[in-house]
């Protein structure tokens, strides 16, 4: 008997990866759910159906209609200094929208129509205040920022749940969306250096960066074990934004003295963020299988998909 597998914020990067890794997957029925028209190009083999989890009823509604055995959450609002500057629309999206998520899991299992219902939650390194990085799953969170602070108290309701929990934390994470409808980290340099603009990028800012596709694979592997508990997945690089920018460029031949370090100060962004982040995942290798590629094996993938 297949299980119910729901993805919501599909039409995220995260969220297309997650379409496509779990479409005929021959364990799982998938319902993708994301706000306004599904942005997947691949139509068929799943089912597609609006979503808003931040809004109660709609949630309520929606899930007593699916009764979904698997939630892979990536809905979220991830813009950092948005976060700071529209924190109740923040608030809305990584607390609200869990705790909806969670108290509507919550009450179909306990009414018996779900027999185990497992919430598999998406988290950032963010939650950590970057003094002592890598992290493991055991160290304790510091937020700086808002967005921070949401996205620790969305995993603090999905710990303190009745339901089976994962929570799978990663760290800037890149790939190609279809019809490039989400930019990130990689995409905004490549294209800026393409036009042949000078970037500010932060060179005192560490971070692994994580391919979409590795970090779904990731989640699926969670989702076919069963595997409760939080898990730390990322790439297996520590590198500083600006590197991360140079091997981008090197990549793709372009101009590397377009780019110009600077410091976070000088950016004098609304939301603090943390300076050295990095996760250690032996837990995830061990126990998940979880084997994710360096940049540039990323970066090959995105080119061949271009």
């Amino acid at each position: 008997m297949k299980k119910k597998i729901l993805v919501t914020g599909s039409n995220g990067l995260l969220g297309q990866k997650l379409v496509y890794a779990l479409i005929g997957h021959p364990s799982f029925d998938l319902i993708a759910a994301g706000r306004g028209l599904n942005r997947v190009n691949k139509k068929d083999g799943y089912e597609y159906a609006e979503l808003d989890i931040s809004d109660a009823q709609q949630t309520d509604l929606f899930f007593a209609k699916h009764h979904p055995d698997i939630v892979i959450n990536t809905a979220a609002m991830t813009n950092v200094d948005a976060c700071e500057s529209q924190k109740e629309e923040c608030k809305r999206a990584n607390v609200d929208g869990v705790r909806n998520i969670v108290s509507t899991l919550e009450s179909l299992a306990q009414n018996g129509k779900i027999p185990a219902p497992h919430l598999i939650h998406i988290s950032t390194d963010f939650v950590f205040d970057g003094e002592n990085g890598p992290y493991s799953e055991e160290d304790k969170p510091n937020p700086l920022s808002y967005y921070a602070w949401s996205k620790l108290e969305g995993e603090k309701i999905v710990k303190a749940s009745k339901i089976k929990w994962s929570i799978a934390r990663t760290i800037i994470v890149y790939g190609l969306s279809d019809n490039n409808t989400r930019s990130n980290m990689v995409l905004w340099v490549k294209n800026s250096l393409e036009k042949g603009n000078k970037i500010n990028v932060v060179n005192d800012q560490f971070r692994c960066p994580t391919f979409a596709q590795d970090l779904a694979t990731g989640c699926v592997r969670i989702a076919e074990k069963g595997t409760e508990g939080i898990y730390h997945l990322c790439g297996p690089e520590s590198m500083s934004m600006l590197e991360m920018a140079y091997r981008i460029a090197d990549f793709w031949k372009l101009d590397r003295t377009l780019i110009t370090p600077v410091s976070s100060a000088f950016l004098n962004q609304p939301a603090k963020r943390p300076p050295r982040t990095g996760f250690v995942i032996e837990k995830a290798r061990k126990q998940l299988g979880f084997s994710p590629g360096k940049l540039e094996q990323g970066l090959k993938i995105m080119a061949a998909q271009m």
